[in-house]
């Protein structure tokens, strides 16, 4: 009996530390130090309404604006509660089909771009919800946006290499631009596009 009261005595005192007070403290310095990332990197517009993460993709369809990755999270892709790959493997048919009308729609809606698709503007990330892609894919879909909004692309390109962010500490990961935010800078500086929607 002895033993069993020891272990549960230590057992309450495990769930106290790492179960309440651990967590409590962590939230606690994440809240001091980053606010901003401890809830969540929340976007906001111009009204100063929440639009979303700057960690978690939105899908954009309306030719004024930036287009992110595919995804597969969901049904609809884009779901963050969804989060994850296809696991679809290089031989999948279901992939080469997806990626093909892909391929299509994208040439399709960008006939001025420059050079071939970017393979990530056709290829799903890990998470499914990749906020970012490459500078060199927000610039090959520049002349689909000019078009849309009647802007001269020079002045697109100037505001996408604002808004590119370095590798993270000068040598990890990659240049990257995150597609939520930018697309609000569009906005910003060349007023929301004529059409409906995203």
């Amino acid at each position: 009996m002895r033993s069993i009261v020891i272990a549960l005595r230590l057992n309450l005192l495990t769930l106290v530390l790492t179960g309440l007070l651990y967590p409590l403290a962590v939230t606690g310095v994440a809240q001091l130090l980053f606010p901003a990332r401890a809830n969540g990197s929340l976007v906001s517009g111009e009204a100063g309404q929440v639009v979303g993460s700057a960690l978690i993709a939105q899908g954009f369809s309306n030719p004024a604006y930036l287009q992110p990755r595919p995804s597969a999270a969901g049904d609809n892709g884009y779901d963050a509660t969804a989060s994850g790959g296809s696991n679809l493997g290089p031989t999948s048919k279901k992939l080469r089909d997806r990626v093909q009308a892909d391929l299509s729609r994208l040439q399709r809606d960008n006939p001025a771009a420059a050079g071939p698709v970017p393979a990530e503007l056709v290829l799903t990330s890990g998470s499914g919800v990749d906020p970012e892609i490459s500078p060199d894919a927000a610039l090959w879909q520049l002349p689909r946006i000019a078009a849309a909004r009647g802007i001269a692309e020079p002045r697109l390109r100037a505001i996408v290499e604002e808004h590119v962010e370095g590798r993270d500490l000068g040598f990890l990961g990659e240049p990257r631009v995150n597609v939520l935010q930018l697309n609000l800078a569009l906005d910003r500086q060349f007023g929301k596009p004529a059409g409906q929607g995203r």
